[in-house]
C-alpha cells in the first residue's frame, strides 16, 4: 500500500479500531444531506413518532385519520410500476377446495360446510424481494395466496411459507421493504437480504429476530412449491351463525412433506435455471403430480385469548402447536395450469380485506395496515380500481353495486340509477340481511385513548428466537449459522456485524452468537445477557427474563424443524438421474425406470449429448437431457447402470464425475448396479463406496445413502433399497465427508 501520510484503516477481522475519516466516509455511504434534520410529512409537519400506527387503546384498531401513516404506505405502494412492489416473481395454478366436515361450530362461511362441494381456488406461489427477472430460489420468505371463488364472494386467504413475520406494526412495512430491497444509490444486490442496510434495520428493530432464525434456516430455500407450509400469519376470527367468535390461525400442509434445497444447490440452481420453483410447480401439474395441501387451523377459544406468554395479535409470534395442535379441515388440489401467465397469474390481485361471512379481522396492527395497503397497492398496478372486473379476478357470483366508471371499467351497467338510496330503480340493488347472507362485522368494544405507541404484550422479542433455535435438529443450528456467515459476512459495516451479534444475536442464544462471531470477524461476546426489549421511546432495555407475562408456552417445539418433523416415506413426484452412455446395460435401466414409476417418482436419461443411445444388447434409449443443460443439483437422486462400454466412456467425462461429487456433497441418495459401481470408484467418493465381498454377492450394500449391487441379473432387491434411500430425501447427517468432496 502507497504511504500517503494518511492514517489507513486497518483489517476489520483484527478488531482492531478503525480511524475516524474511515468511519466517517462508511457512514456517508448511506448519507446525503445533515443529520440535524426532522423527518416531516410531504407538508412539511414534523414527525413525532413513526415505528407505531395510531390506534384506539394499546391493542386497538389502525385509526384511518392517521395520515403519517396512510402517507408513508401510500408512498411505498406506488413506487413500483407496474410490477408488485413486493411479491413481483410469482407462479400460479388453478384447482380447488373440499372440507373434510362441516365447521358450523366454527364458522358460517358456506365454503367450510359441505364435504361435497369443490370450490375453485387459485393460487399464487412467489418470493417476496426480487423483481420480476430474479431468481426462484434465493434466500427469501416465499408468499403462498389462496383465492377461493366460493357462493357468498371471494375469500383471499394471503400468507407466507413462514407463520411470522418480521415487524409488529404496519406502519414499519415501507421502512423493512426499503432496507431489505437492493440498495437505492446502484440497485444491488437483487434478491438478497445479504448487505448493510438490511441488516442495519435488523440490528435496530430486534422485533425482527424470530423471523430472522426462519429466514436464515431450511425455510427460506425450499425444495419445491409442491413441498413447502403456507400460514396466514396473523390471527383471524371465525365467526358461526350465533355470533361466536373465535380466534384462528391458518395453516397449508404439502402432503409430500416439508423439503428444501441446500443453500449450495440454491445458488447453482439460480444459474443454471432461475425458473426452477415454477418450472417444477408447472411440469408436475402438466405429469399429473396434482398438488396437494392440507387446510388446517388452531382454534382459540376466546376467553383463552390471554392465556398465552405472548399476545396472539402480534405477528412475530406463532402459536406453538405442542400448545394448540392444527386441526386438519380440508384438502386443496392444483390441478391445472393458467392458459396466460400474464392475463392470470401476473394480474390476479389478492387483499386480505376479501373476506367472506363468517371470517372476521382481528386487532393486529400489521393486518389492520394490510387492509389498505393491498388496495391502494393494486390500485397502483392497474392504474385503476376496476382491477375486480379482470377474469382472473371475478367472483363466479353475480356482482351488484353502484360504482361508477374509471380505466378499465368492463361492465355495462344500464339505466339511469346509480346511487343508493333510490325509488326510481325500485330501491335496488338493496342491502341484504344477515339472514340473506349480509356481511355483517364481529360485534366488539373498542375504547381507549388515541395513542401512537404498542401494546406492552408485544414487547417480548426473543423468547419465540430462542425456542426456534432450540427446536432445531444439530443439522439445522449449522446450516443457520453458516447462512449468517453468508449474510453477515457480505456486510461492510463493522458496526452493524457486532451489533447484530452483541444486540440480537446473543439475545436469542450465546452459542449461536459466539459461533457467529468467529465467522464473520469480530469479537464474539464475553456471555450470554439477559433479554433485552425496546420500550416505547424506542430505547432497548434490559428485561430479567425472555417473557414478559406469563401464561402458557414450551421451551422445544420439535413441529418446527423440518429435520425433526418430516416423517413422509412417499417418492411421489421425485426426480432421479440415470447417468448412461453407448454400450449401457437396458434391463437396468428399464428396472429402474418401470420401479420409480410404480412409486409416482420419474427417471431422466442424462448423457453426454442429446439424441439417441445404443445399448450393449443393440436396444435404442432416447437422452433426456444432456451434461451441458442439466446437473445433479435437479434431481433427488442419482442411478448409475451397468455396461461395460458405458461405464469405461463415463469415467473419462469431468461432467459425468462431477455429478456424483456434487451429489453426494448435497446429501442426495445415490445407487449403482453391476459395472456401474466402477463409475463411484472413480470419483471423490471412492473411499466411502462399499464393495461387496465374495459372500455378499447378489445382496445390496447400502451405507450414506449409496447403494450397490455387484454381479446380478435380479434388480428387485437393490430397487428396494434403493427406492428406501430416496424417501429419506437427503442423507446429510450421515455424511460428515461432505465439505471434503471437490463439487
Amino acid at each position: 500500500m502507497e504511504n500517503t501520510g494518511k492514517p489507513q484503516p486497518n483489517n476489520a477481522s483484527t478488531g482492531e479500531k478503525v480511524d475516524e475519516n474511515s468511519k466517517k466516509r462508511q457512514l456517508e455511504q448511506f448519507q446525503e444531506e445533515p443529520k440535524d434534520q426532522y423527518m416531516t410529512t410531504d407538508q412539511g409537519v414534523r414527525i413525532s413518532h413513526t415505528d407505531d400506527s395510531l390506534k384506539a387503546g394499546f391493542r386497538g384498531p389502525t385509526l384511518m385519520e392517521d395520515f403519517h401513516f396512510r402517507e408513508k404506505m401510500t408512498h411505498l405502494d406506488h413506487e413500483s410500476i407496474p410490477e408488485r412492489v413486493v411479491h413481483a416473481r410469482g407462479s400460479g395454478a388453478h384447482g380447488y377446495f373440499q372440507v373434510y366436515e362441516p365447521q358450523t361450530h366454527l364458522t358460517k362461511a358456506q365454503f367450510l360446510q359441505d364435504p361435497s362441494v369443490k370450490t375453485p381456488v387459485f393460487v399464487r406461489f412467489s418470493t417476496v424481494v426480487g423483481s420480476r427477472g430474479s431468481a426462484d430460489t434465493v434466500r427469501d420468505v416465499r408468499g403462498f395466496a389462496t383465492k377461493f371463488y366460493t357462493q357468498e364472494g371471494n375469500y383471499d386467504l394471503v400468507g407466507n411459507n413462514m407463520p411470522v413475520f418480521f415487524i409488529q406494526d404496519s406502519i414499519k412495512f415501507p421502512d423493512l421493504v426499503h432496507a431489505i430491497k437492493p440498495m437505492p444509490d446502484n440497485e444491488m444486490p437483487q434478491a438478497s437480504a445479504a448487505h448493510d442496510t438490511f441488516w442495519d434495520f435488523a440490528s435496530l428493530m430486534p422485533e425482527t429476530a424470530h423471523m430472522l432464525m426462519w429466514v436464515l434456516s431450511d425455510r427460506a430455500v425450499p425444495r419445491s412449491f409442491r413441498m413447502m407450509e403456507g400460514f396466514g400469519v396473523h390471527t383471524f376470527r371465525l365467526v358461526n351463525a350465533e355470533g361466536k367468535g373465535t380466534f384462528v390461525k391458518f395453516h397449508w400442509k404439502p402432503l409430500l412433506g416439508v423439503h428444501s434445497l441446500v443453500w449450495d444447490e440454491a445458488q447453482k440452481l439460480a444459474g443454471k435455471d432461475p425458473d426452477w420453483l415454477r418450472r417444477d410447480l408447472w411440469e408436475a401439474i402438466e405429469m399429473g403430480d396434482y398438488v396437494e395441501f392440507e387446510l388446517g387451523i388452531q382454534a382459540i377459544p376466546e376467553e383463552d385469548e390471554h392465556s398465552f406468554a405472548f399476545d396472539i395479535l402480534d405477528a412475530t409470534k406463532l402459536i406453538p402447536e405442542e400448545l394448540v395442535p392444527v386441526k386438519r379441515i380440508g384438502k386443496m388440489t392444483l390441478n391445472r395450469n393458467p392458459d396466460n401467465f400474464f392475463a392470470e397469474t401476473e394480474q390476479v390481485a389478492f387483499h386480505p380485506g376479501n373476506v367472506v361471512p363468517g371470517i372476521d379481522f382481528t386487532n393486529d396492527p400489521l393486518l389492520q395496515g394490510r387492509l389498505f395497503s393491498y388496495v391502494d397497492t393494486q390500485i397502483n398496478r392497474f392504474s385503476s380500481a376496476n382491477f375486480t372486473e379482470v377474469p382472473i379476478n371475478r367472483p363466479v357470483v353475480p356482482v351488484h353495486n353502484q360504482h361508477g366508471a374509471g380505466f378499465m371499467r368492463q361492465t355495462i351497467s344500464k339505466g339511469k340509477v346509480n346511487y343508493f338510496p333510490n325509488s326510481l330503480g325500485g330501491g335496488y340493488p338493496k342491502m341484504a340481511s344477515e339472514q340473506e347472507g349480509g356481511y355483517v362485522h364481529y360485534t366488539e368494544k373498542v375504547e381507549g385513548h388515541k395513542v401512537r405507541e404498542r401494546s406492552k404484550s408485544f414487547k417480548d422479542y426473543f423468547s419465540q428466537a430462542t425456542l426456534f433455535w432450540n427446536s432445531m435438529s444439530a443439522g439445522e443450528k449449522k446450516r443457520i449459522v453458516q447462512a449468517l456467515h453468508f449474510e453477515l459476512g457480505k456486510v461492510d459495516s463493522k458496526e452493524v456485524r457486532m451489533r447484530m451479534v452483541n444486540e440480537i444475536l446473543n439475545n436469542i442464544n450465546h452459542e449461536l452468537a459466539t459461533m457467529v462471531a468467529e465467522g464473520i470477524g469480530v469479537e464474539a461476546p464475553s456471555g450470554a445477557i439477559v433479554s433485552k426489549v425496546k420500550d416505547a421511546a424506542g430505547s432497548i432495555k434490559d428485561k430479567v427474563a425472555h417473557s414478559l407475562s406469563p401464561g402458557k408456552t414450551v421451551e422445544d417445539s420439535p413441529s418446527l424443524s423440518i429435520d425433526r418433523n418430516n416423517k413422509s416415506n412417499a417418492i411421489k413426484s421425485r426426480k432421479v438421474a440415470v447417468l448412461v452412455d453407448n454400450g449401457f446395460a437396458f434391463k437396468e435401466v428399464m428396472s429402474i425406470k418401470q420401479a420409480l414409476k410404480a412409486q409416482g417418482a420419474q427417471a431422466t436419461i442424462v448423457s453426454m449429448f442429446k439424441g439417441k443411445l445404443k445399448s450393449a444388447d443393440g436396444e435404442e434409449l432416447e437422452v433426456d437431457k444432456s451434461h451441458i443443460t442439466t446437473g445433479s443439483i435437479m434431481y433427488d437422486a442419482v442411478f448409475v447402470p451397468g455396461g461395460k462400454e458405458s461405464i469405461e466412456k463415463l469415467k473419462k467425462q469431468g461432467d459425468a464425475l462431477h455429478f456424483i461429487n456434487e451429489a453426494f456433497k448435497h446429501g442426495k441418495p445415490i445407487g449403482a448396479i453391476n459395472e456401474g459401481v466402477d463409475l463411484l470408484l472413480a470419483s471423490s467418493i471412492s473411499q466411502l463406496v462399499t464393495v461387496a465381498s465374495d459372500d455378499q454377492q447378489g445382496k445390496p450394500l447400502t451405507a450414506k445413502g449409496i447403494v450397490t449391487l455387484r454381479n446380478t441379473g435380479d434388480f428387485t432387491a437393490f430397487n428396494e433399497v434403493f427406492l428406501k434411500a430416496i424417501a429419506q430425501h437427503r442423507h446429510i447427517v450421515e455424511r460428515e465427508e461432505r465439505a471434503m468432496i471437490p463439487a
